[in-house]
């Protein structure tokens, strides 16, 4: 694994972000918005009580999934589920927050119940299964064991990186195919963090080619983003362009599109490169000044979704969105960095309405409602999920912390 060249680079330039990383930041001067405080303090208590709800109802050896309110059914999966580190994740941001040892015993047991999949090879998807679970427990309560799991998990998805095609390979499809989605910029922040621990510069290496691969292949002129890039394994060569859980090929899928502006805005914290910062600022542009935005900034599942308005919200993309845009306002000039507060704000208001936040002791104990999973594949239809829970939590994080 290892690049003496690559090593020495790196080295060099961590460095250099340690040193200058506070001043490639602007300071946050936008006024806070107490009554959003006020809710955020509110959201944070009965997320507790919603996650013990659901801990209770969590049968030995699962990890949730979904609720249907209409029937009152569970939907759980394995530890091999993409989703598996979200509800940890959560729990840990949650015990953060409030210092609740239950919800951090709860933790700890599921990632005794996850910890194998660190040696799994046949998803793309460690970065959000070990490092939003061990991620955060090992930033909470750093120990050796945490870190040789993530570094393992690192190792683990460093080998479906193709050095031809240049990404890492996100579904395992047919011997001519070979798939890589957007959704896949998620998970290099788990590489990143490797080489900054490791000091083995091709995770680095993997993750940087991968983004420029990225941003070469799956964009649009418009900024908006394909869900899937089909390339030849052997050439490299793109061989198709299409959706998978959007509404077309063309369209814009919400979450996809908001998976985008969240890794490349953390890519551009882990590099301190300013073309990953500028692709991020013309995603956020693309999303902000749509005309397909309601006004309260959930997104439709779809931007461009057949029966807009009357159809479907996304409540997952609005939260991935909003914890994106705190984040990009660091790093970019007040005019930017107030408009994406303003428009952060606006959608924690709305996902803390009575429309998004379910009320205490409904919902199965998830905290959101009305998110779209795969709507073509008729599955996680208007429902809650996980993830959408992990991003508002961290959403909330952020703007408490920006705004002290």
């Amino acid at each position: 694994m290892k690049n003496n060249s690559w090593q020495f680079v790196v080295s060099l330039f961590l460095l250099f972000v340690f040193c200058v990383d506070g001043l490639a930041q602007t300071s946050n001067q936008h006024k806070p918005d107490k009554t959003l405080l006020q809710a955020i303090e509110k959201n944070i208590k009965d997320a507790v009580g919603q996650y013990k709800l659901l801990a209770k109802n969590l049968p030995a050896g699962s990890f949730p999934k979904t609720y249907f309110p209409k029937t009152g059914k569970y939907e759980f999966s394995n530890s091999e589920w993409w989703c598996s580190g979200f509800y940890p994740g959560t729990l840990l941001y949650l015990y953060q927050q409030t210092k609740d040892a239950a919800l951090f015993t709860e933790a700890k047991r599921v990632l005794k119940q996850l910890e194998k999949e660190k040696n799994n090879t046949e998803t793309h998807d460690l970065g959000f299964m070990m490092y939003s679970s061990f991620g955060n427990a090992n930033r909470i309560s750093p120990n050796s064991a945490y870190k040789e799991i993530l570094l393992t998990s690192a190792r683990s998805l460093a080998t479906r990186f193709n050095p031809k095609v240049g990404c890492i390979r996100s579904w395992n499809g047919e011997p001519n195919e070979y798939l890589v989605i957007i959704d896949n910029m998620m998970n290099l922040e788990l590489l990143f963090w490797a080489t900054k621990v490791s000091g083995d510069s091709s995770f680095y290496k993997i993750a940087v080619t991968h983004a420029n691969t990225t941003i070469k292949n799956h964009f649009r002129s418009d900024y908006s983003s394909y869900h899937v890039v089909n390339y030849n394994g052997e050439t490299g060569e793109v061989q198709q362009k299409r959706t998978a859980q959007g509404a077309a090929d063309e369209s814009a899928w919400a979450r996809g599109q908001t998976w985008g502006l969240y890794g490349f805005t953390m890519t551009y914290r882990e590099t301190k490169d300013k073309k990953y910062l500028n692709q991020a600022t013309h995603i956020a542009d693309f999303l902000l000044h749509h005309p397909n935005l309601p006004a309260d900034k959930i997104p439709y599942w779809d931007f461009n979704a057949p029966g807009i308005p009357n159809t479907l919200r996304d409540a997952s993309a609005a939260a991935i969105m909003a914890s994106a845009l705190l984040e990009l306002s660091r790093y970019v000039d007040k005019k930017k960095a107030d408009e994406y507060i303003r428009v952060a704000e606006t959608i924690l208001k709305s996902l803390s309405s009575a429309q998004y936040k379910a009320m205490a002791g409904t919902n199965g104990g998830f905290i959101l409602q009305h998110c779209v999973g795969h709507l073509p594949n008729k599955t996680e239809v208007d429902v809650p999920l996980t993830y959408a829970d992990y991003y508002f939590v961290e959403a909330m994080i952020r703007y408490r912390k920006l705004m002290r």
